[in-house]
């Protein structure tokens, strides 16, 4: 357990650098969720998901965050170009 907060730690600090790109910071994005459900696997007997449920469920999440940032702010009306 003592190794899984070391490692959270170093995680959190190393998302917060200057200079890190993002690629990189979505790697320790997903370091970090995998250690999350090390932490559940361990004290939580039979409610972690397999890692394919954990990286599947990221997925979705990452998906609809670009959906939202995509769409217009609420109030914002888009018009259209068309003539």
């Amino acid at each position: 357990m003592a190794q899984l907060r070391v490692a959270e730690t170093a995680l959190r600090g190393n998302l917060h650098l200057r200079g890190v790109d993002a690629v990189a910071g979505a790697h320790m994005e997903r370091a970090l969720a995998h250690v999350r459900e090390a932490f559940i696997a361990i004290n939580e007997t039979g409610h972690a998901r397999t890692v394919k449920q954990l990286a599947d469920d990221t997925e979705r999440v990452e998906k609809l965050l670009t959906e939202l940032q995509q769409q217009p702010p609420p109030g914002v009306t888009v018009k259209s170009n068309r003539i």
